[in-house]
């Protein structure tokens, strides 16, 4: 909407109700034709061409692909996007293209997997599904550990997999929201500390600042969808949103922390609700409840922002849609 003032590219709540229920009813596309698994292929394919010879040229490089590849995938959905027919033929084929920057189903069967072999007491095929849902090492963890990691996966996903995106189509159409994923996915594969620092930083601050207001926005999201403890939430959060690297990632972990009443930490990095009981298997339960409905009410806000832009744009007149 922000930036989209072609009714072909403008964002549109149909679209919208139906790529969320395509990712509810269907959750991801094959391997094959899934966006993020190309964005994947083509980051794998710049890093390799980046000259890292030195921390000042990995920089520079690594800047270089942190806003390349979001361009890349921004300008093919723009294009993809003037090239559909306009109506609900239309809506369907841009829909299908925005499920895949959502990840709803795939994040809830991640995060039940782990629960459910806890509850089997099977302390090694948690650790295995857990390994499928977070990049932690897994292999010295107890139950009360992997539990509280899935608990910490879930609700920074939240934030990820579908309220930031969701924040970027409204604002940017799908351009916006494949963007996204693109800074999303290059956060994930060269974000860290180590041999990729250097090339993965300008990644890591970018990913770091376009999810300063999604984050917040999740963790208040969460706190209606788990309104019943909502005061002991808000004091966690409010002690230790900052307590982790990431400048987002804790504010809904710490949220999620206070709704359970339950100790998130990991060894040496961080502990959230450090006052509070150690997570197990019934808590995974209780936050993939609270991020469900989490995704639930994320898409009546982001229907509700879109009738807002809308009326906006309607009332101040179509020659300045595009300067808001």
């Amino acid at each position: 909407m922000l930036l989209a003032p072609d009714s072909h590219v403008a964002p549109s709540a149909l679209a919208l109700m139906l790529a969320f229920g395509i990712d509810q009813l269907w959750g991801e596309v094959p391997a094959r034709v899934h966006p993020v698994v190309w964005m994947g292929h083509v980051a794998t394919m710049l890093r390799r061409r980046v000259p890292q010879s030195s921390p000042a040229t990995a920089l520079a490089g690594g800047a270089l692909v942190a806003l390349a590849l979001p361009a890349l995938f921004g300008a093919a959905a723009f294009g993809l996007l003037r090239a559909l027919p306009e109506g609900p033929l239309g809506a369907v084929c841009e829909a299908l293209l925005l499920s895949t920057t959502f990840a709803v189903r795939a994040l809830g069967q991640a995060v039940l997997a782990v629960r459910d072999a806890l509850e089997a007491q099977d302390l090694q095929a948690a650790r295995r599904a857990l390994g499928q849902l977070c990049s932690r090492k897994t292999e010295q963890l107890d139950a009360s550990q992997c539990s509280a990691a899935a608990i910490e996966s879930a609700a920074e996903n939240a934030s990820d997999s579908f309220v930031a995106p969701m924040c970027f189509y409204v604002l940017f159409g799908l351009p916006g929201a494949m963007a996204y994923r693109a800074i999303n996915t290059l956060d994930a594969m060269l974000g860290y500390r180590g041999p990729l620092e250097y090339l993965g930083k300008a990644s890591a601050r970018l990913d770091d600042v376009a999810n300063l207001v999604p984050a917040r926005l999740t963790a208040g999201l969460m706190l209606i969808a788990g309104a019943g403890g909502a005061m002991p939430a808000v004091r966690v959060w409010w002690r230790d949103a900052r307590a982790t690297a990431s400048p987002n990632a804790g504010h809904p972990m710490a949220m999620m922390a206070g709704l359970l009443g339950v100790r998130l930490d990991k060894k040496g990095a961080y502990a959230l609700g450090a006052h509070l009981r150690q997570p197990g298997a019934p808590d995974v339960t209780r936050a993939w409840k609270i991020v469900s409905t989490t995704a639930w009410l994320s898409v009546g806000a982001a229907l509700t922002g879109l009738a807002g832009l809308t009326a906006l744009a309607r009332f101040t007149g179509p020659s300045q849609l595009g300067t808001f």
